[in-house]
């Protein structure tokens, strides 16, 4: 078996997803995942993979929401509204299928990675490290860093 990455799964803070197809992703960057293990009192041990940091640009055909998906806010505004307007992306999954069988579209694996999170409120939903831009051309920035912002990354379109 071999697997290729077919999409991306965000998961916000209050549990909805989205979920993007490969070809309407266009610049990427997940920088320094690593991986750790802990467990919380008596739970059991998990591995997670923390990363540095994200950048990304999604094409304006990813402004759905897939019926696989749990969105209420993207039914009502949109995806690009609703994560323009709620900085609360806390994980993402990148999604594999086999190869080998081009025909199915089974999910054969999953990478889950963490992304820095720091709270603006007591609430602890919006993340003070993730911020977005919607592009004249209709596409989505974001940028979920610790030192940088999506008009630090992205200075030529904003």
């Amino acid at each position: 078996m071999k697997k290729v990455m077919t999409g991306l799964r965000f998961i916000f803070r209050n549990g909805e997803t989205w979920t993007i197809k490969r070809e309407y992703i266009g610049d990427l960057w997940i920088k320094q995942v690593t991986t750790s293990y802990g467990r919380i009192g008596n739970s059991d041990f998990q591995e997670i993979h923390p990363c540095e940091s994200l950048r990304i640009e999604i094409n304006q055909e990813a402004d759905h929401v897939n019926t696989s998906d749990i969105n209420l806010g993207g039914l009502e505004q949109g995806m690009f509204d609703r994560v323009a307007s709620h900085q609360d992306i806390e994980k993402m999954d990148i999604l594999y299928q086999d190869e080998d069988h081009p025909k199915s579209d089974v999910i054969v694996e999953v990478d889950r990675i963490y992304f820095p999170y720091k709270a603006t409120d007591t609430d602890g939903f919006d993340n003070e490290h993730q911020s977005s831009f919607v592009s004249s051309e209709n596409k989505l920035y974001i940028v979920i860093d610790p030192d940088k912002n999506v008009k630090d990354i992205y200075s030529e379109i904003v």
